[in-house]
């Protein structure tokens, strides 16, 4: 009979080849999942196509060849293909992301103590809506990067935009905001760890905005100074919120009291063994 991931031993353990067939098999459920949810993707892809499109045929730019049409092209004999099956991934992965979550978060869930999972419910709780905050906050400035660029074309030239410049623009956006939006999560995170402490935020502090600055005109594809601004400055506000909550859960670790407090440098800590053995019940349980 085949043991599951937690009858293999008392504390969760299981050997390497069990660990790949379990690997193996939440793989294929993630893969199926995206599958189907490409399948979806394909069939939506003329409503998302025209939300996608819609920044840049509210310019003026748009519609030099059609005043009543917007206008992008293709250069290619399959770039219509790929476009559309490109679409159809990434709302397949937009999709199927519950299911390849969970199959990621079941995999790695019984190795973790208590402790450590109730990070990871905050990490995942507060990240899905940021980087959504991100992308949204990067769909409206879309328009107002290529209506810069745009600008600077003469009178008499017309701009043939392609498909996949300005899809891979727009994609390259929505990313990119997205995940900077992350960054001030991770600073939250490392606190909660005790890796980085608010005192050091405050020490690095002038040092991290400027790099924040230096980030948003170096990671826009546009680097103009709109998209760089609009991307750097709410980031700065999440990191001030972020120092904020580390400075606020510092606060709150100085008011426990330290059973190490008035020791000598030479002197044994206190060791109690009846605590650490209960700590170790508790972890086994949750495993």
């Amino acid at each position: 009979m085949k043991l599951s991931r937690h009858d293999a031993a008392p504390d969760g353990r299981m050997p390497l080849m069990d660990h790949l067939r379990e690997l193996r098999n939440r793989l294929i459920k993630a893969i199926l999942a995206f599958v189907v949810g490409a399948i979806v993707g394909w069939l939506l892809f003329d409503p998302v196509w025209d939300f996608l499109k819609q920044p840049y045929c509210s310019l003026p730019q748009s519609h030099v060849i059609d005043k009543d049409q917007c206008s992008l092209f293709v250069n290619g004999i399959f770039s219509s293909f790929f476009l559309k099956l490109k679409i159809a991934c990434i709302i397949g992965a937009v999709i199927s992301a519950p299911v390849w979550l969970y199959q990621l978060w079941a995999f790695v869930a019984p190795g973790l103590y208590s402790r450590e999972r109730r990070w990871t419910y905050v990490f995942l709780g507060a990240a899905v809506p940021l980087f959504f905050v991100g992308t949204a906050l990067a769909y409206v400035t879309v328009d107002k990067g290529l209506a810069i660029f745009l600008g600077f074309v003469a009178d008499d030239v017309k701009p043939l935009i392609t498909v996949d410049s300005y899809l891979g623009y727009v994609l390259t956006m929505l990313l990119v905001f997205g995940l900077t939006f992350e960054l001030p999560l991770f600073v939250v995170v490392l606190n909660l760890a005790g890796v980085l402490s608010s005192k050091r935020i405050r020490r690095f502090q002038r040092m991290i905005l400027f790099g924040i600055f230096v980030f948003s005109a170096v990671a826009t594809p546009s680097a103009d100074p709109f998209t760089m601004l609009a991307l750097a400055l709410p980031t700065v506000l999440l990191f001030e919120v972020a120092a904020l909550l580390a400075f606020l859960n510092d606060r709150r670790r100085a008011r426990r009291p330290d059973p190490y407090e008035g020791l000598s440098d030479d002197e044994a800590s206190p060791l109690d063994l009846d605590a650490i053995d209960a700590e170790l019940e508790k972890g086994d349980a949750a495993r």
